[in-house]
């Protein structure tokens, strides 16, 4: 139940939270004579859907000391006998709305059960005894990405998801950009390279800095990635599986819009636009693509042109947090398999660093560089 800042939730409140989903957007609406665990749940654990109704201020979820996590459960429970009884009970013109309202479910809880390990890496790094979430936890060993970088097709290109199998409303509508001449690394940044960045006193230089990136850094003290920390001249950082030496030649991790933004401008490149990131990837030009560290684009968070969102709470799902927050792409080690995919857009408040987010580089082409 624990709670170790407002972004994070509790992981008891994640379950609850996911329980509900299927019961609000499910079970009461169309189960017939289905009755709600308990009233009071709706409250406690709707998330930020303000056509659902009231609820508890998300800061304060870590006060929920009941229910327990013996009630929670045997609320998923009673909402997974609920579901077995609608599944059974449909007609075959029912079926498609409840299997489309299933399926945003499932694919919701996997992003919970990803940001669970997110929450519970953060609280555990609050703790001074360093404690492991898994002692064999390891990033994933993947062969060594090239030094190199690869041209980028140019000109007018087709970014956004289309085709069989799931989506989120915010991946589309699919539709046309335009691809100045770039180069993007095939590889990751580094470890060694965030060292050689600090070292070079990239985080007591405010020309480097976006304006808020420097007020971030001066206010919260930053001085290195999220979860280092300096041991007898030594540089470690808090890992599911705890406290580990730095590795340099693995990808940094736990690095804000802010960091990445002035790592770029450090290395005299820039960070990749989402669709330069989604046209590289579905042309296999870079390394590590997917399952490494979730990658920060120079894209803000905005609505694909034509794009609408769904009228109801379900509306509220991803179109009214498309202001004030940048896009990554790709994916992490901690993130559903079926979530890995070169349309998925997620998106984080740029000064966010407790994510697995890390970053890769791009250039652009000069004109005259090619005379």
């Amino acid at each position: 139940m624990v709670q170790s800042m407002a972004d994070a939730s509790p992981t008891k409140w994640h379950r609850a939270h996911t329980t509900w989903f299927f019961e609000q957007f499910l079970l009461v609406p169309h189960l017939a004579g289905y009755r709600v665990f308990d009233a009071q749940f709706a409250y406690l654990f709707n998330s930020y859907y303000v056509a659902a109704g009231p609820r508890h201020a998300r800061p304060r979820r870590g006060l929920l000391t009941r229910p327990d996590c013996e009630r929670v459960a045997a609320f998923r429970a009673h909402v997974d006998a609920g579901i077995e009884r609608l599944l059974a009970s449909l007609e075959e013109l029912q079926l498609a709305e409840v299997l489309r309202i299933l399926e945003i479910g499932l694919h919701h809880e996997q992003q919970h059960q990803e940001l669970i390990l997110t929450d519970v890496l953060h609280a555990f790094a609050q703790n001074p005894l360093a404690p492991e979430y898994a002692a064999d936890w390891r990033l994933p060993r993947t062969p060594p990405s090239s030094d190199g970088v690869a041209a980028l097709p140019r000109g007018i290109q087709r970014i956004g998801f289309e085709g069989d199998g799931y989506s989120f409303d915010n991946e589309g509508p699919p539709h046309a950009v335009l691809l100045q001449p770039a180069c993007i690394a095939r590889g990751l940044v580094t470890n060694a390279q965030w060292l050689d960045f600090m070292a070079d006193g990239g985080y007591a230089t405010p020309s480097l800095w976006l304006s808020d990136g420097w007020a971030t850094v001066e206010a919260e003290g930053w001085d290195a990635p999220g979860y280092w920390k300096k041991l007898d001249g030594a540089w470690y950082a808090f890992t599911l599986g705890g406290l580990r030496a730095v590795d340099p030649d693995v990808p940094v991790v736990h690095v804000s819009y802010y960091e990445a933004d002035a790592f770029a401008r450090w290395a005299g490149k820039h960070l990749p636009t989402e669709a330069e990131w989604e046209v590289a990837a579905r042309a296999n030009l870079v390394d590590d693509a997917f399952g490494i560290v979730w990658q920060w684009t120079r894209s803000a968070y905005l609505p694909y042109p034509g794009y609408r969102a769904a009228t109801g709470a379900l509306g509220e799902y991803n179109g009214k947090f498309m202001i004030n927050q940048m896009v990554l792409r790709g994916s992490s080690h901690a993130t559903p398999a079926g979530h890995a995919r070169a349309s998925y857009r997620n998106f984080f408040y740029p000064a966010a660093r407790w994510q697995f987010s890390g970053l890769r580089l791009l250039d652009y082409v000069r004109m005259n560089a090619r005379r």
